[in-house]
Parts: structure tokens; sequence; C-alpha cells
């Protein structure tokens, strides 16, 4: 006869705690970037999971809680995935070409709600947890600055400013506005274009151009 199935102790998480929690951050993160944070209830969010009104407790004592939980979430992931590019050997425009690929599949792919998130509802984070969860977020924008920076150190960068970081985010964070998963173009198109946009040579000017202005 075998002995019986040990109950788990008080305070330690169960692979289904695991899960159930997972499942919360899922469905809680796919409601705040349908209808933002201020537009969620937590009766919306027990009923995407199929829990109890108020059973959800047991994982986050307050919405806020989970918000905070999501953005981590999301920005740990994306950490861990370009830190295994900028550990790879690659040259500056392959390196380059990676991370902006790997960016837009986690705003764009399949089911990552998690960056959205943190892009669209930040200033709904309280003070207290926006200090804690911007630790991710200087590190991943650490290894961004980087790539910038060999980017530069190689001449294939067309310029540079205080804010080359701040402006590639902004074009490339701002593709989740628009983008359209049955439009003509997948990611991987999309990356190669971004890329391609980012990396084109300076304009220079037409022939004799600046000879007529000097005589003008």
């Amino acid at each position: 006869m075998s002995p019986p199935a040990r109950r788990p102790r008080k305070g330690t998480v169960t692979d289904e705690d695991s899960n159930r929690r997972q499942q919360l951050l899922r469905a809680s993160a796919r409601l705040f970037r349908e209808k933002g944070y201020d537009g969620t209830s937590v009766r919306d969010i027990a009923q995407a999971t199929g829990m109890q009104s108020g059973s959800w407790v047991y994982h986050f004592a307050t919405k806020q809680d989970i918000l905070e939980a999501v953005m981590e979430e999301g920005l740990v992931d994306a950490l861990a995935r370009i830190e295994a590019i900028a550990a790879l050997d690659l040259p500056p425009r392959r390196r380059f070409e990676q991370l902006v690929r790997t960016h837009l599949d986690t705003i764009l792919g399949p089911g990552q709600d998690f960056i959205p998130v943190v892009l669209y509802e930040w200033r709904s984070l309280e003070a207290a947890a926006r200090h804690r969860v911007t630790v991710p977020l200087k590190r991943y924008e650490a290894i961004w600055q980087a790539a910038i920076t060999g980017l530069q150190q190689s001449g294939e960068w067309p310029g540079r400013t205080r804010i080359d970081a701040l402006l590639l985010f902004g074009a490339l964070n701002w593709i989740a506005r628009w983008y359209q998963p049955a439009g003509p173009l997948g990611v991987d198109a999309l990356a190669e274009e971004c890329v391609r946009f980012f990396l084109r040579p300076p304009a220079t000017a037409r022939p004799g151009r600046t000879a007529r202005r000097a005589r003008a």
C-alpha cells in the first residue's frame, strides 16, 4: 500500500499555485492592454480566469499589485531575451538586427501583452512600485545603449545625439499602436524595414548644389 500523498506545508508554493498565478497575470495583462488599467475591474480579472470574485487575493492583495507583477513579469522575460543576444559575439549590425527583431516580438507577438502594459500604463503604477520596476527597465535600456555605441564606433549609426536611444524606443514602441497582424508585413519583414530605416546612410548633397548656393 502506497503512503498517502503529503499535503504542502503552509506557505509552500505548489505547482498549481504557480500555474494559477501565471494564468492570472496573463489574463490581467491582456485586459489591461485591451481595456486599460482603470477600465479593468477585479471582477473582470476573476471572470477571465474562472476564479470566484475575491479568490485572486490569495495571490495578490490589490489590483495595483497585479499591475506591478505584470510589468515585472514582462520586463524580466524581455531582459532575459536580449541579455542572451548581448552575450553573443556578434558584429554591431547583426546584434542590432536581433535586438530589433526580439523587441518587436515582445510587443507584437501572439499573447505578448506584458510590455505594452509597461508602455501604456506606466502612469497608473504607484511611485514606490515604479521605482522597483525601473530596475530591470534600466538594465534593458543599457543593453540597447551599448548596441548603439557599438554601431557609432563602427560608423554604421547615421547620427549621434544625446537622445538617440529615446528616439529609437519611441519609434519602435509606437508600432504597437498601428500594427495589424493580418496586414502585409509580418514581424520579421517589419524588423528588416526598421533596421534599414535606422541604419540608412546619411543623405548627401547633390553635386553642384553647394556650389550654386555659394554663388547665390
